[in-house]
């Protein structure tokens, strides 16, 4: 009876330290509070500043544990205004009509001096821009679809349009900008008036742009016959600058100090950003960069001592310092829009022309796309294109919603870009030799070969996968880790308390609840309807009791991770990366679900639904299982935690052989899922076209298959002895075939064989056109390699711009 009241009172002492919050505080928060501040890693202000950035939306509920699927579900379709609708239908396909990528990328090496005027004069670069400034104001699914569109003819066309509506002087100014900046700027970037181009990327600070060395010194100085005018002297060098080359307007990021205090504050003013007219004195545009054969408009520019006004940098003076914060507020929208954008343009253009091609080109008797090796990579492209469509569609309504979803952006930057980069190397081998050689009648080289492109710039997918994606989800997302971390860093002693003591209470019970979650979850998810949202069809009913069990897991898995490893976490990239796979996994899944609710539900599109979530949903279960075989922690705690994830072993199996097969019968032959799968791109009409020859040639090839397969009978049967086309003839003769048939089987042998065959050239092919330009490149090389070790040249050559040409990092 002792020992009872014994237990009995160290029960009622813990709960009146737990219950009682200064009693808490005092004996368990603040404990807890000055260990937290040790395990925490200093945070920069540029770091800080990205962690304040933007906006949580869908990821905060993936990890909570507990997402919310009747939420999401309600979220209505969203649908173009008649203005976006007619302006997708006039001007853009008018654009894609006039592009010639071959002629743009071998010939002229850039647009067409028509193309240029062409979307200047119909607002191609005010997409964003309100309609109050002279732009169209449109929605970011209008924006996204026009990139899309025009991306999947032309990726220096999409560029050229996408960069102005994306991070730039534009989104700056319309979040930033003074109202006389706006009223001055706006309406002339709308109109093509100034063509903008934003200088971050250094030489010496690529991924880690918050590095850049480049400076102002605030000062006065005479300027345009005004004496004492305050300002700032500016020196910076810039490289990978998109549209620099041609730009009117240049946006700059530079590190500002004010060493003789004339703004009355501190002297090292943080990064800050300026509008310079490129015609200003000491403005140096550079010659321009050649990435991969891509001809967009790309280059450095620098400048030194370069005087500019007060009121040039954005948001006029009391811009000074903020344009860190300004770049990853605007970076978390833009990001979600562009590359998004043309990764599923490269997608759905494979989707389309590797179903087309698989059933026109025959070997062995058969179209290869009947090959099971090929229905393997088909199965890939239409799987993976059906999901990152979805996402796409799904971010740019977030964004239409009025969020500014940082890290879902980073999700969808690094997993559709990889994704199109899969889907057009899957292209490139079902297409085989028509793939690979280059020339007008190619549909996918240039796209192939430009694709690490859309992988370097916006943040090097390496460093989103390993630094961002979780990394600032961990922060960002999570119920309670900012606020602790918010708390550990209040000076205010009281204040710090309180707040991190409630943050803390709600932390642990957030855990304990995913603890047992987690558990159960695994244990009888399956038969725990409470996860499923009202009214979905039983075919998909499971991926939502699945989603929510990994959800809990990876809530769960989090909050262990960051209490082992705490501020180390960080640096361990590999861990990191595999927990940011997940929560993209869970986002992209999300998407998927949503796409096929929204699309009220077809059936033709189930097999594509199917494949990609069984794809995802077994990725993130080997996801697991790398993380947890390679988590640091002794032996029970590996073996505890394995069996909260998978008490019951690994479950889930990748798609089946039979769902590939069928989606790449889906994927060979007209038909409403094909073209909702590729709904979107651009399909020209005119006579000659690359596509328009393999679409007809597919169209016939579908007809004519019952005629080929008389034909077949009858050289089996021994009533045809010819070969090749005679056979055709002879079976017209023998009355095997009608007459229409034979027509009709011959137009599909002439369109396959044009479909199939490649260009090919003089062999003083290249010669002629570009031998000035080789001429002028070999002798600079030369000169360069015949001083390169005459001691006496040496720093002339180190101060050229023979070395100018380094390894890239990031574009902006």
């Amino acid at each position: 009876m002792f020992l009872f009241y014994v237990l009995l009172s160290l029960i009622a002492i813990v709960a009146l330290i737990l219950l009682v919050p200064f009693l808490r505080r005092f004996i368990v928060s603040n404990q807890i509070l000055k260990i937290f501040r040790k395990m925490l890693p200093k945070i920069s202000q540029t770091e800080q500043e990205a962690l304040d950035a933007g906006t949580v939306w869908w990821d905060g509920d993936l990890f909570s544990g507990k997402p919310d699927w009747n939420k999401l579900l309600a979220y209505p379709k969203q649908d173009l205004s008649e203005e976006e609708k007619a302006f997708l239908a006039g001007p853009v396909e008018q654009l894609c009509a006039m592009l010639d990528e071959w002629k743009i990328t071998h010939k002229l090496h850039d647009l067409p001096p028509e193309v240029w005027q062409f979307i200047k004069d119909n607002g191609f670069f005010g997409l964003i821009i309100p309609k109050e400034y002279g732009g169209y104001g449109f929605s970011a699914l209008a924006h996204s679809e026009v990139v899309m569109k025009i991306g999947s003819r032309s990726g220096t066309a999409a560029v050229t349009v996408m960069v102005p509506n994306s991070l730039g002087p534009a989104e700056l100014l319309l979040h930033y900008g003074t109202e006389e900046q706006k009223k001055y700027y706006l309406p002339r970037l709308a109109k093509g008036i100034d063509v903008p181009c934003f200088g971050l990327t250094s030489p010496d600070a690529g991924s880690d742009a918050g590095a850049i060395p480049d400076y102002g010194i605030v000062c006065r100085s005479e300027y345009n016959g005004k004496p004492d005018v305050l300002g700032m002297r500016v020196t910076w060098e810039k490289r990978y600058i998109t549209l620099g080359p041609v730009a009117t307007l240049l946006g700059l990021a530079f590190k500002l100090y004010d060493p003789d205090k004339l703004l009355g504050g501190e002297e090292d003013l943080g990064i800050t950003l300026a509008l310079i007219p490129t015609d200003t004195p000491g403005v140096e545009i550079g010659r321009r960069h050649f990435p991969l054969n891509g001809v967009f408009q790309n280059g450095p520019n620098s400048g030194k001592d370069v005087f500019i006004p007060m009121e040039w940098l954005i948001g006029g003076q009391e811009g000074v310092g903020q344009g860190w914060r300004m770049l990853m507020n605007c970076l978390a929208a833009g990001r979600s829009i562009s590359l998004p954008a043309t990764s599923v343009g490269t997608a759905k253009l494979a989707a389309y022309t590797s179903g087309a091609y698989g059933r026109v080109r025959v070997q062995f008797n058969m179209p290869i796309g009947y090959f099971e090796g090929i229905e393997e990579a088909l199965a890939r492209i239409g799987g993976n294109t059906y999901m990152m469509d979805a996402a796409r569609v799904l971010t740019a309504f977030a964004v239409d919603l009025g969020e500014k979803p940082s890290v879902i952006s980073a999700i969808v930057k690094y997993h559709l870009t990889e994704r199109a980069r899969l889907a057009i190397n899957d292209a490139m081998d079902i297409h085989g030799g028509k793939g690979i050689c280059i020339g007008p009648k190619n549909y996918l080289g240039r796209t192939y070969q430009q694709m690490p492109v859309s992988i370097t710039v916006e943040g090097a997918n390496i460093l989103t996968r390993t630094m961002i994606i979780f990394g600032q989800g961990a922060i960002r997302c999570h119920p309670y880790v900012l606020d602790e971390i918010n708390a550990a860093n209040d000076p205010d002693k009281s204040r710090a308390s309180k707040a991190f003591d409630q943050a803390l209470m709600g932390h642990i019970v957030f855990s304990v609840r995913n603890f047992f979650y987690s558990l159960v979850q695994g244990l009888f998810g399956k038969h725990m309807k409470r996860s499923i949202p009202e009214n979905v069809l039983p075919d998909t009913a499971h991926y939502y009791q699945q989603l929510t069990r990994f959800s809990t897991s990876f809530a769960l898995i989090s909050d262990i991770s960051l209490l082992k490893l705490g501020g180390s976490l960080k640096r361990r990239e590999r861990l990191s990366a595999r927990l940011g796979d997940i929560l993209s996994l869970l986002y992209l899944c999300s998407a998927t679900l949503k796409r096929f609710e929204a699309d009220n539900r077809p059936r033709a599109d189930l097999p594509l639904l199917h494949w990609s979530m069984q794809d995802a949903i077994y990725r993130i279960q080997q996801t697991f299982d790398e993380f947890l075989s390679n988590f640091p922690a002794n032996r029970f705690m590996s073996w505890l935690l394995r069996f909260l994830v998978f008490p019951l072993g690994k479950p889930y199996s990748p798609p089946s052989d039979a769902l590939a097969h069928e989606i790449a019968r889906l994927m060979l032959e007209p038909g409403e899922a094909r073209d909702r799968l590729t709904a979107g791109i651009y399909l020209p009409a005119a006579e000659n076209e690359p596509l328009v020859d393999l679409e007809q040639a597919l169209q016939c090839a579908v007809a004519c298959e019952g005629i080929e397969a008389k034909i077949r009978r009858a050289v089996k049967a021994g009533q045809i002895s010819e070969r090749d086309d005679k056979k055709i003839s002879e079976a017209l003769a023998k009355n095997i075939i009608t007459a229409d048939e034979a027509e009709s089987i011959n137009r599909m042998h002439s369109l396959r064989h044009s479909v199939i065959m490649v260009d090919d050239f003089s062999p003083d092919f290249g010669k002629t056109d570009n031998e000035a330009q080789h001429t002028t490149a070999e002798a600079d090389y030369d000169v360069g390699a015949a001083n390169i070790f005459d001691s006496e040249k040496l720093s002339e050559i180190a101060s050229s711009d023979l070395f100018t040409d380094q390894t890239p990092k990031k574009e902006d």
